[in-house]
């Protein structure tokens, strides 16, 4: 008789999926506005055109979304932090900076961001990070308050 093995996924805390598959409909619409500009041009109906236009834009854009759901995506659980293909550990977190206000740059915001990238990935905030061995690091996120209010609590029970 065999045992039937019980797999605990952790509860998700915060998410952001980094890229929305809602983009590939610029495939579609770039193999419309072919067919268009093809009729109102004078060329008549020939539909390989715009079929190709269709396949190429929806191809780089699928492998541009796939990257992005890859390498920017954000999830935290009661125990992990993970950015892009980056995972650390909660524990290794002792402090949450608070956020960069005013003219004068925190030290902080110099230190590395988490995740593979060279730095805070655009259009998404960092959130200062100190962590074991005086280490400093920057998570980051779309939505950054949300994922900063959902870290504290984390930090603050793990830390005296």
């Amino acid at each position: 008789m065999s045992e039937q093995v019980n797999k605990v996924t952790p509860e998700v805390l915060f998410y952001e999926n980094g890229a929305s598959w809602g983009w590939l409909l610029l495939g579609p619409f770039a193999g419309v506005g072919m067919a268009i500009l093809q009729k109102t041009g004078g060329y008549g109906h020939d539909l390989w055109i715009p079929l190709v236009f269709l396949l190429l834009v929806s191809g780089f854009v699928a492998i541009q979304i796939k990257a992005a759901r890859i390498h920017t995506s954000v999830e935290l659980t009661a125990h992990t932090l993970r950015q892009g293909a980056e995972t650390l550990q909660v524990d290794e977190i002792v402090a949450i900076y608070p956020e960069a206000s005013g003219s004068e740059v925190p030290k902080w915001q110099s230190a590395r961001a988490l995740g593979e990238l060279t730095g805070v990935p655009r259009g998404r905030t960092g959130i200062g990070l100190q962590l074991t061995g005086k280490r400093s690091a920057q998570a980051w996120a779309r939505k950054h308050r949300r994922l900063r209010e959902a870290l504290e609590p984390l930090v603050a029970e793990r830390t005296p």
